[in-house]
């Protein structure tokens, strides 16, 4: 599977962060860098709950789980 960004629709809540800081980290005013990256299986659930966590719908999840 993977994570993907729209940097347009990211506005800093830094919900996702508080989900798994290793996998969403954010800059210094809470916008995500996440890069358009493959998750691996084991970061499956958590990568979810943070795009699930996104009030803006700024982070997807794409593929097969």
């Amino acid at each position: 599977m993977r994570l993907r960004l729209d940097r347009d629709l990211c506005v800093g809540h830094a919900q996702c962060f508080a989900i798994d800081p290793d996998l969403f980290p954010i800059d210094d005013d809470g916008f995500s860098l996440v890069e358009d990256q493959e998750v691996p299986e084991d970061q499956v659930a958590a990568a979810q709950a943070g795009v699930n966590a996104c009030p803006e719908r700024a982070l997807r999840l794409e593929g097969d789980a």
